[in-house]
């Protein structure tokens, strides 16, 4: 396993604004999430914390790599779909075998959902003026 982590690999992660980069090399498992510790950048939050780690633990990998992740744009949950995205896109680059568990967890997916464009005439994308009869 120690070969292939030689090179530095890079995977990138979408979810609407929020665009992360993921960097995975072997450690003991801290997240560093611009800068910062993960847990205070996610506000401590456990559900954003374990949506984070759900790649790992479910290859049984915890507490085996350190990440680094720049992200930039969005809220927090859109970031952190971002960052887990990008994190089972550098899983599946360093070993081919993961993609098969990460595929059936939907970890490979990309959610498209985005927010949709406003139209001429409407106030927001759908909202129309308030229609009056005299």
């Amino acid at each position: 396993m120690i070969q292939f982590l030689k090179k530095k690999y890079i995977s990138i992660g979408r979810r609407k604004e929020a665009v992360a980069k993921v960097l995975l090399y072997f450690g003991n498992g801290k997240l560093i999430i611009n800068n910062q510790l993960g847990s205070y950048y996610l506000k401590k939050n456990k559900t954003y914390l374990n949506s984070l780690s759900e790649p790992l633990n479910k290859l049984n990998l915890i507490n085996k790599f350190n990440i680094i992740v720049s992200v930039k744009g969005g809220g927090l949950s859109s970031q952190v779909a971002a960052i887990q995205l990008g994190l089972a896109r550098q899983l599946y680059k360093i070993n081919l075998n993961y993609r098969k568990t990460l595929k059936t967890f939907k970890f490979l997916t990309c959610n498209s959902k985005v927010k949709e464009r406003k139209k001429y005439g409407l106030k927001k994308a759908r909202k129309a003026s308030q229609y009056s009869k005299r």
